[in-house]
Parts: C-alpha cells; structure tokens; sequence
C-alpha cells in the first residue's frame, strides 16, 4: 500500500516538473512552483489560464511517454534545496574538523566555507539531479491519465491543481 502511494507521488511530482519544464517553454520567466501528491499536483503560477495549464500537463504527459525523462527533473526543485543544504552542511562540519579540533576558529572557518562551496556545487550539479531522477520523481507515467484541472486565483497568482488517475486498465485505488 505505501509502495503504490509512492509511486503515484512519485508520477506526480515527475509530471508536475515536466508541466512546468512546459510552461517554460511557452513563457520564459514564469514564475511558478509546485507540489505533489498521491492525487495529482499543485501548481502555483502566474498564469490564470486553466487550459493552458491542462494543455500543458497533456503535453507534458506524451513527451514523457516518449521518453523525454528528462523533463521529470527540474533545477529548481526542493530536491536541490534539500541536497544542498544536507551536503553543504555536512561537509562545511568536515572541512572545519579537517583543521583540528583545537585549531583557532580563523583556521577552521576558511576550512568551512570550502568545504560548504564544494557541497553546493556538488549537489547542485549532480546529487540534486539524481536524486530527483531516481529518488523523489519517476518519467514513467504510462498508467497515468489527467483527469481535470481546478484553479483558485490568489492576487496575481493562480492556484492549479491537476489532478490525475490511473489509466483505464492500471490499478484501482
């Protein structure tokens, strides 16, 4: 049961990377977020329009089932921020104990602050983008069907939720 629920998560989350990837493409500049859940994804824009996003997603959804994988990851996904944050930290705490223990602290910060530049580089580059890809997201949604798209509109923000089913034929929930 919980290994379902977190592949739907992790459909939705690659879906919702891939929609925004799409967005991008039509509008550069968009400012936009998102989060995912087992039903479908929230997608926070500056865009009211509620068929363009549902177009989007549907484009989206095909380019993924033709192997754009690709797209499931996004440079400016939580994932990175995280990653970032876990790696830096942690090797900021290395570089700082590499200069001793009882070194002065003017010894032990340059230390830090290398080993934190290193970490962001590192995850930004490379831990973040795998993890996404074989972690928080998967690209195969090839049992995923878009079943509607609802909008709020928040002051100059609208707030999408897409949500998506099982394809006829998958599994029931």
């Amino acid at each position: 049961m919980f290994g379902e629920w977190l592949r739907r998560v992790r459909q939705n989350h690659g879906l919702e990377h891939a929609t925004i990837h799409v967005l991008e493409e039509r509008k550069p500049r968009l400012r936009a977020g998102g989060r995912a859940t087992e039903r479908g994804f929230y997608l926070l824009a500056e865009l009211a329009d509620e068929s363009a996003v549902r177009a989007a997603a549907e484009e989206a959804l095909r380019r993924l089932r033709a192997g754009e994988h690709a797209l499931a990851v996004h440079p400016r996904c939580g994932t990175n921020l995280v990653a970032t944050s876990l790696l830096s930290g942690a090797l900021a705490l290395l570089g700082a104990l590499a200069a001793g223990r009882r070194a002065p602290w003017f010894v032990q910060l340059p230390n830090a602050v290398l080993g934190a530049m290193v970490g962001a580089l590192l995850a930004q580059s490379s831990v973040g983008p795998w993890l996404q890809a074989n972690v928080t997201t998967t690209a195969d949604v090839n049992d995923v069907r878009i079943r509607g798209v609802r909008s709020t509109q928040i002051d100059d923000l609208t707030l999408h939720f897409v949500e998506t089913e099982p394809a006829s034929g998958s599994d029931k929930r």
